[in-house]
């Protein structure tokens, strides 16, 4: 089923000399671990070694190393906290429309859906239109008001009218406790992504992606960030374009023949109606409610909007990264299909059981390889390695905003502390977190990557954005409300995911069948009951301070709506 592979990218020489120059210790250290286990078997279950593909290597160190050249050169305009986590606002619309769009084709929409969509057809296609209906919530309900409120983090927002110590604290646990869920997904995702392109133990895998992550977000802040995402977006949407292409080339462009010829390899019409992937309604409506609504909860991407300028480039950035994500996503689907019918019938990409080579998560990249050769194969491994860096760091930062503003500049110092200050503690934070995350990432290491950022979008579902929407839209929201229902909403979440079949079982190791939550998605429980707690204790709460807050309402639905006392970009 393999095409011939072709020449797709001439070797750059300036690439390569911008790698020798900035990553070259980087360099050093891999060769000398290398020699020793270049050939070392991949998961648990595989017997035979991974042979090590040095044009795809290659293609991959060349991408990194310009990667990296993009960290030092941000590292050079991070001069302050507003550089760190903005990128000193002055992106503009069109931009961050492109970095939130690379934000979301992260490790669980190209490698994560596409495998869900190979493994169940039609029904894996659940998460894109999940992940897809949540933006316009996003663009007519927050996009504005986020910019004209905030200034780092969500919990700015939260906290305008209400009172700041509570709210923070509750904010920074919700954004840490989604960030790690989030994390566990990309590490996943890129671990095995290296383990199977150059025969790195896992562990190897994890442990050099944390480390590679951290430098991103160590040096470069939300300038690199940024610029990595809108890089890696352009290549990303490019090479799955070609590769959807190629497939749908091979059946005439015709979607019938696709499916039909997908139909016949797994023998069974299943893969084309629901109930494959979620086999009971309260679990699919479940996840639908927490891919929709946990878009408009997500700490790093609601960061975002305060990287540009005003409220007009808000909403523009959300529109253009609406657009961009939608037609991704119909890329997977192809993606997904073509996975069927070039990957699983070809023995070159499965073991001796059968089963894909690295694991359910790289369909894509052996559908890359079956259609492009080594040399697309090594640039979509690259591509799709900066994808999950950049999200990771992207993550990262979010994580670190949370404990640095939120829980150390504001709650701890009161707001009396120093730019530089809190600058030294995001980055303490960023290596705590990376840390963290190689640990989660190796526990994790079975499960598919879509999944697991449905948990995290469960969380944020119930934790932040219950709090968000209701203190910015509703009157008699108060601190008391806020706080003790966006943290029931969290302990809810956490719990039932937990005790889910895929966490009790598949993570933790316990008989099957135990696990006292029968759902795989607790959104449907977690965040009604938020929204609940929220509305009972602020219409209970007849405090003087509850009077105060709700008095403040008009004036942040002017400043909201107008940006009249926004804060400004910073000007280099």
């Amino acid at each position: 089923m393999s095409t011939p592979a072709c020449t797709l990218w001439p070797h750059s020489t300036f690439a390569s000399s911008c790698w020798r120059a900035i990553a070259g210790p980087l360099l050093a250290l891999w060769a000398t671990v290398l020699p020793g286990i270049a050939n070392a078997a991949g998961t648990i279950e595989e017997t035979q070694k991974q042979n090590t593909d040095w044009t795809a290597i290659i293609m991959f160190t060349v991408f990194v190393g310009g990667s990296l050249w993009i960290t030092k050169w941000a590292a050079k305009r991070t001069r302050s906290a507003a550089d760190f986590y903005t990128a000193g606002g002055g992106i503009t619309g069109f931009q961050n429309g492109l970095a939130i769009a690379g934000d979301f084709m992260s490790a669980a929409s190209f490698l994560g859906i596409s495998a869900a969509v190979m493994a169940t057809g039609f029904d894996g296609l659940i998460y894109a239109i999940g992940f897809q209906v949540g933006w316009p919530l996003i663009t007519f309900m927050l996009a504005e008001r986020l910019r004209n409120l905030g200034r780092f983090t969500f919990a700015d927002v939260v906290a305008y009218r209400l009172q700041q110590v509570p709210v923070r604290i509750f904010a920074a646990s919700g954004t840490l406790v989604v960030v790690l869920f989030y994390l566990i997904a990309q590490m996943v995702g890129a671990g095995q992504l290296i383990k199977l392109l150059f025969g790195l133990d896992y562990h190897y895998a994890v442990v050099i992606v944390g480390l590679l992550m951290m430098a991103y977000v160590l040096f470069g802040g939300m300038t690199a960030t940024t610029w990595v995402q809108i890089i890696k977006a352009c290549l990303l949407l490019g090479g799955a374009s070609f590769m959807a292409f190629m497939v749908m080339a091979r059946y005439d462009f015709s979607p019938e023949k696709l499916f039909t010829a997908a139909v016949g390899i797994k023998q069974s019409t299943a893969i084309m109606g629901p109930g494959g992937f979620v086999k009971d309604p309260i679990s699919a409506i479940s996840l639908g409610l927490a891919l929709m609504f946990g878009t408009a909860g997500l700490p790093h991407i609601l960061m975002r909007f305060f990287t540009v300028p005003d409220a007009r480039e808000a909403r523009k950035s959300v529109l253009w990264a609406t657009t961009w994500i939608g037609y991704f996503y119909i890329l997977t689907f192809i993606i997904g299909f073509g996975a069927i019918v070039f990957v699983s019938t070809n023995p070159e990409f499965l073991d001796a059981k059968g089963i894909l080579r690295g694991g359910s998560n790289m369909a894509a990249v052996h559908l890359a390889n079956a259609i492009g050769g080594n040399i697309f194969l090594g640039f979509m491994s690259a591509v799709a390695f900066a994808t999950i860096l950049a999200v990771v760091a992207g993550l990262t930062l979010s994580g670190a905003s949370a404990v640095a503003h939120d829980l150390y500049a504001s709650a701890l110092k009161k707001g009396k502390v120093s730019s530089a200050e809190e600058l030294k503690i995001s980055k303490l934070t960023t290596v705590a977190l990376g840390i963290i995350a190689m640990f989660l990432g190796i526990v994790f290491e079975k499960q598919n990557v879509a999944y697991m950022v449905s948990l995290a979008f469960a969380i944020a579902a119930s934790a932040n954005f219950p709090a968000l929407i209701l203190s910015v839209l509703w009157k008699n929201c108060t601190t008391k409300g806020a706080v003790s229902g966006g943290f029931v909403g969290l302990i809810a979440a956490l719990v039932m995911t937990v005790l889910s079949d895929a966490v009790w079982v598949g993570t933790l190791g316990n008989p099957a069948g135990s696990a006292p939550f029968p759902y795989s998605s607790p959104a449907i429980f977690s965040m009604p009951l938020a929204f609940a707690c929220i509305w009972i204790v602020s219409v209970c709460d007849r405090s003087a301070q509850a009077q105060k807050e709700r008095e403040a309402f008009d004036d942040q639905k002017i400043r909201s709506e107008t940006g009249l006392g926004a804060f400004k970009p910073t000007v280099h």
